[in-house]
């Protein structure tokens, strides 16, 4: 799996994810979905700019592969982008999910995050000094 967006084949896997980074954007998308096409490698870039091994990841979960995922976190349209901080999920921007392929607020999302993330990365490198 090259690239900065991890795909999530189980919920086992998600979980590891999860316990791994502290903060995540999941993608939970279908093949069959047009929106989600057009989307995804504007997500791919956001991930290649805002992502931060064990601080911030960029998950991609497949609807149909992996529906009880989908189930669990409450998917009823794609593409739907959620956002996970210590393993529960929590809202960016005053939302628990992002519905549809709004990129602005997909945008807005990741750079909040990203810079939660960043300061995270750069507190634990001044502990290490």
């Amino acid at each position: 799996m090259g690239g900065p967006v991890k795909h999530i084949n189980s919920p086992h896997e998600l979980k590891a994810l999860l316990e791994s980074t502290q903060y995540v954007i999941a993608d939970f998308y279908a093949d069959w979905c047009p929106p989600c096409k057009a989307i995804a490698p504007k997500y791919e870039e956001l991930a290649t700019q805002h992502a931060i091994p064990e601080y911030l990841a960029f998950a991609k979960i497949n609807v149909d592969r992996v529906p009880a995922l989908a189930q669990e976190h409450g998917i009823n349209s794609m593409p739907s982008f959620t956002f996970f901080k210590d393993a529960k999920r929590v809202k960016v921007n005053g939302a628990l999910k992002i519905e549809g392929a709004d990129y602005m607020r997909l945008r807005d999302a990741a750079a909040k995050v990203g810079k939660l993330a960043q300061e995270k990365a750069d507190a634990a490198e001044d502990l290490k000094r």
